[in-house]
């Protein structure tokens, strides 16, 4: 009796969600204020954790709600 080899899955992308459609705002400064934002892009620091999973609306909303920060300075 010969066991069957189970089926070899290609490994994941490092990057299963990135897309053009929404650039990064990351100007690679980053360091947090005592708000947790970035000084650099002005993301929440849950904000640059979520980014890769996000989908283009929520990315879009992300960095709507990063253009306010800086706006507010």
């Amino acid at each position: 009796m010969t066991a069957s080899a189970a089926p070899v899955r290609p490994p994941k992308p490092l990057f299963s969600n990135v897309s053009p459609a929404v650039p990064s705002p990351c100007i690679s400064v980053c360091r947090l204020d005592e708000g947790k934002v970035c000084t650099g892009c002005f993301r929440h620091v849950e904000d640059i954790r979520e980014w890769r999973a996000a989908t283009d609306e929520r990315r879009r909303e992300i960095v709507r709600q990063a253009s306010e920060r800086r706006a507010q300075l």
